[in-house]
């Protein structure tokens, strides 16, 4: 090379780039073109410096963003040309600490093939080892504590590397470089089974042969795995799962399975291309497919439900237990009720006590809690219902930068967010904030995001209700704050992730949100963007008796609307499901309260519509978990029905309970058909059909009223595949453009992006 004509080029690569072999990819492109220079970790990212000939600087610079690993995800490469060093050969140099930390962080990732295939190999000194990982996968996320993404900074820091790890950990052309959790039998954790009492009962092999042998006899075991504890139960006996039932207690809400293969999820389920290729992805999701009638798993697993949540092994440990059982178990979340998944094996011994009858453990601390992503394919289309493991925390990326700004999300499903520049930070799904457990959780979810970045949020957003703790900790930090209205989040989410800009119908579906008027919002048509929206349209309003015991009881929904057309007579219908299910005591309670409008809260809930329409239809009076008789209706759906309940389109009248919208949405046509159909013995498949088809009508009809083509589909309503499927289509054939949810949930998990949203354009104006 003549120094003469040569130049040095300085790369910034901003991404996710560390922990993925990005360093020793750079240094073998590096040596094979014979240019010195130099590679390193940053605060920011990857940094670069290589010295050439321009044509030879051109042509690494392609081969950088063409050739990269996998995994890496490349958010900005900045470079410079600059005046030669004198560099002599390529070296990756220590990680720099210094500048403000922007470099993502790598979601935990499900084991390669190859490091599946040292683990089955009886040659390969990590046979059977269930810790083991490359720079490929294995745990990020759940083991960070601080970037840089170095060792030290990770819970591995007091596992010290064997002779032949540290080779490979030192060797930039080993794919373990610089993996930081690597290790072997020899250095690396290690498993112990514990009985109830927290006893040691057998380590490393003996222990894993004993949780798949209690497995198999039936009993539960608690197996701490990658963010947390799972409950692990054989899926085809029915009286181990229905004994788990019972413990945790969960009388209906579906489980989790894992299949030890997708041959043996293909004989229990109906598996399409979209459905396989997520559920062998890198994310390796819990995916929702629908359950083949000869399907071998005892229903306990998800009582009248025709949907299976299942997945694959993600972790040596979950490869080598699958493996040795040979048949699908139940992988449900280690947890009380309302709480986050425990992760410390102490803690489980108390919080999991009278659940699992074995703990399988290990000495690998789990930084933070990240529950198993949920999600199913809906018009050939990945919809997110819960964003964790393999998804978070990678940010969404924004139009625009904003300035710092800490989004503390909903009270249900609640994820919160930190934005600054162009990125949105969103965390792992914490849960509904209804217990101490769950707060402390999103309180740590707030400092994490905060002290990885070093980022000091200069303004907060949180929900408009002023009773949720997520509000009471707003205030509490001393920030110009801005209260964003529920629907009005969700309607900007559903923009921001689709990067429209501009004003669109957001019809913003769901249970519950607290409106500016101090009613329950819910079956909302707002047209608007982040900046702010105008409340076009909504379902007509009815009381709730007790409120928020509603949603555990369908029927009241049911007789609120009754109430609505019939008044006190509604409760003499003795020919209705949900009278017919009320005690005597119960029907004057409830009239008191409808009449006096005592504890009965005014509500446009689309959700509570669902229920309302379930109960009367005859499927759920009564929920043991929410969305029960909403996903009820659902399944009951008769696809070859095609007619459709006519809801009116109407302006506010006299006698209505909220009149601030240009339009009602009025359910009294919907419900007086659907009573005459009940009395005529239609069947409740084609009742919860022509409801759905009259959804997706009236979607149409408010849509051509306002005028306006691009139409957002957000709330959690809009998980149903039925509703969205229906109003997606009828909207593209009558020339609209619908935006719907792809990479944050459409439910409350998205809340957050969509407070940041409304939060940037606030102050931007």
């Amino acid at each position: 090379m003549n120094p003469g004509d040569t130049e040095r080029l300085q790369i910034t690569i901003q991404g996710a780039v560390q922990g993925v072999g990005f360093r020793p990819f750079v240094y073998r492109l590096a040596t094979e073109a014979g240019l010195p220079g130099w590679v390193r970790n940053g605060a920011q990212g990857v940094l670069i410096e290589v010295e050439g000939h321009r044509q030879e600087l051109q042509r690494f610079l392609n081969d950088l963003e063409t050739g990269k690993p996998p995994l890496a995800i490349i958010q900005s490469l900045e470079f410079a040309y600059l005046d030669r060093q004198g560099y002599e050969h390529f070296e990756i140099l220590h990680s720099d600490n210094l500048g403000a930390k922007s470099a993502f962080i790598l979601p935990d990732i499900a084991t390669c093939e190859d490091c599946v295939r040292e683990v089955c190999d009886p040659a390969d000194r990590r046979f059977r080892y269930p810790f083991t990982n490359c720079t490929n996968c294995g745990p990020r996320f759940s083991i960070i504590r601080a970037l840089p993404y170095d060792r030290p900074n990770t819970s591995m820091r007091h596992f010290r590397l064997c002779s032949d790890c540290g080779r490979e950990y030192a060797d930039p052309l080993d794919r373990r470089f610089h993996a930081q959790p690597n290790a072997c039998p020899r250095c690396g954790p290690r498993l112990t089974l514990w009985d109830a009492t927290g006893r040691t009962l057998a380590r490393d092999e003996e222990a894993l042969q004993g949780a798949v042998q209690a497995i198999r006899e039936g009993h539960t075991v608690a197996v701490k795995g990658l963010g947390g504890f799972h409950l692990l139960v054989d899926a085809q006996n029915a009286q181990a799962v229905r004994r788990l039932r019972h413990r945790k207690p969960r009388p209906h809400k579906p489980f989790a399975l894992m299949y030890p293969t997708l041959k043996a999820i293909r004989a229990d389920c109906f598996v399409d291309e979209a459905e396989a290729r997520w559920l062998r992805s890198p994310e390796c999701p819990i995916v929702l497919l629908l359950r083949r009638p000869e399907a071998q798993i005892t229903t306990w697993v998800a009582p009248d439900n025709p949907t299976l949540g299942v997945m694959l092994p993600y972790t040596p440990l979950h490869h080598l237990l699958m493996a040795a059982l040979d048949t699908p178990v139940v992988a449900t979340s280690g947890n009380r009720t309302d709480e986050p998944i425990t992760t410390d094996e102490h803690q489980a011994l108390g919080r999991l006590r009278g659940f699992a009858d074995l703990f399988l453990v290990h000495d690998r601390p789990i930084v933070r809690h990240v529950d198993d992503s949920v999600l199913r394919i809906i018009r050939g289309q990945p919809l997110l219902l819960r964003r964790a493991r393999g998804f978070a925390p990678l940010p969404l990326i924004l139009r625009r930068p904003v300035p710092p700004i800490l989004a503390l999300g909903a009270h249900l499903k609640n994820c919160v967010a930190l934005a600054f520049d162009r990125q949105a930070f969103i965390s792992q799904h914490i849960g509904d904030l209804s217990t101490f457990e769950a707060h402390e959780a999103f309180r740590q979810a707030v400092a994490d995001l905060q002290q990885l970045y070093e980022v000091a949020p200069r303004y907060v957003a949180h929900d408009l209700h002023p009773d949720y703790l997520s509000t009471q900790y707003a205030k509490s930090l001393n920030l110009p704050a801005v209260a964003v209205q529920h629907h009005h989040a969700h309607l900007a989410a559903c923009l921001a992730e689709n990067e429209v800009e501009g004003p669109a119908l957001g019809i913003t579906w769901d249970g519950t949100g607290y409106g500016p008027d101090g009613t329950i919002w819910g079956g909302e048509f707002l047209l608007g963007d982040a900046g702010g929206f105008r409340r076009v349209a909504h379902l007509r309003p009815f009381r709730l008796p007790g409120g928020d015991q509603a949603v555990r009881e369908p029927r009241r929904s049911a007789l609120g609307i009754l109430y609505a057309l019939f008044g006190s007579q509604s409760m003499n219908r003795d020919d209705l499901a949900p009278v017919q299910s009320c005690s005597a005591e119960e029907r004057r309670v409830f009239a008191r309260m409808l009449s006096q409008g005592l504890n009965a809260p005014v509500t446009t809930s689309a959700g509570r519509l669902f229920d309302a329409v379930a109960a009367l239809t005859g499927l759920c009076q009564h929920a043991s978990f929410e969305a029960q008789a909403a996903m009820a209706l659902e399944f009951a759906v008769d696809e070859t029905e095609a007619t459709a309940y006519h809801f009116d389109l109407r302006p506010p009248v006299e006698g209505d309970l909220v009149r601030d919208a240009e339009y009602v949405v009025d359910w009294e046509p919907v419900i007086y058909a659907l009573l005459a159909d009940r009395r005529a013995g239609v069947p409740p498949g084609v009742i919860a059909a022509r409801f759905h088809n009259g959804l997706a009508e009236v979607a149409i009809a408010v849509a051509r009223a306002v005028g306006e083509r691009r139409v957002a589909l957000s709330g959690g309503v809009f998980q149903n595949r039925c509703l969205l499927t229906r109003i997606a289509s009828r909207l593209e054939a009558e020339g609209f453009r619908p935006y719907v949810h792809q990479r944050v949930p459409p439910n409350d998990g998205g809340i957050a992006l969509g407070q940041v949203a409304v939060a940037a354009a606030r102050f931007e104006s």
